[in-house]
């Protein structure tokens, strides 16, 4: 499944007046694609941050650096620090945040490749989830499954949160 079905959360934008956005690392802004590929989002959606680099994310989503250092880019308190940034500059009342590695090179045995962090910020919420995707695909094809593995999973952990 390479497209989502916003039918309820346009719902739930519409009924309650919610905006939502995006702050993405791994995916490289694919969830944030995947979103405006329907028409009519412009109601609800507001935009998303490609943090693909950590001075994007200390810069723009005001991940504290020594967060970064202590902890990791993919870690659940940075994944957390992205989507509470990405709500503050998209100007939105809910956020998703993806930040993991997406391989097929890059893991560690501590962060194997399929490793991801989401966080989910909207108002009096947060919530932040570690998964590890696996995949069978092999070479560039590694890198693609996860990237959509992960964006998937980001769509339905937010739509869950805003429910």
């Amino acid at each position: 499944m390479d497209r989502l079905d916003l039918t309820i959360l346009k719902k739930i934008c519409a009924r309650r007046h919610w905006t939502i956005g995006t702050a993405e690392s791994c995916t490289g802004g694919l969830l944030a694609a995947m979103i405006t590929s329907e028409p009519s989002v412009s109601s609800f959606f507001r935009g998303g941050v490609i943090s693909y680099d950590g001075q994007v994310k200390a810069d723009i989503l005001e991940v504290p650096k020594t967060t970064m250092k202590t902890m990791g880019e993919v870690s659940l308190p940075v994944a957390t620090a992205m989507a509470r940034g990405a709500r503050k500059v998209l100007k939105c009342d809910w956020t998703v945040s993806i930040t993991g590695i997406a391989g097929p090179t890059g893991g560690t045995p501590q962060k194997p490749v399929g490793t991801v962090c989401f966080a989910v910020a909207g108002p009096g919420f947060e919530a932040s989830s570690l998964k590890y995707f696996k995949t069978t695909a092999v070479g560039e094809n590694i890198r693609k499954d996860i990237q959509r593995q992960a964006a998937l999973f980001a769509f339905d952990f937010l739509l869950s949160a805003m429910n």
